[in-house]
């Protein structure tokens, strides 16, 4: 139990400094449409969030990413579908 208590403690630890860094590393905007794809895709913000948080600590975000860059790097992560229908 103690062990389970300990792991929880350090997920929570994580966390709270994974937010600060995405702070750091984002624009107000781009913060708030994350928080936006938690809800519709929370896989994809997971590997986004993973992705910001790499490169911020390995010092290839120069400014903040913005919502624009933001929307981009979505559509690379979430292609949009074109699916056409023929009718005959």
């Amino acid at each position: 139990n103690h062990w389970l208590i300990s792991v929880a403690s350090k997920k929570i630890h994580v966390d709270e400094a994974n937010k600060e860094v995405l702070k750091k590393a984002m624009t107000k905007d781009a913060l708030e449409r994350l928080s936006r794809v938690k809800i519709s895709s929370p896989i994809i913000a997971t590997q986004l969030e993973s992705y910001l948080i790499h490169v911020y600590q390995t010092g290839q975000i120069i400014d903040k990413v913005n919502d624009k860059k933001l929307k981009e790097l979505l559509e690379v992560l979430n292609p949009k579908k074109n699916i056409k229908i023929k009718r005959k």
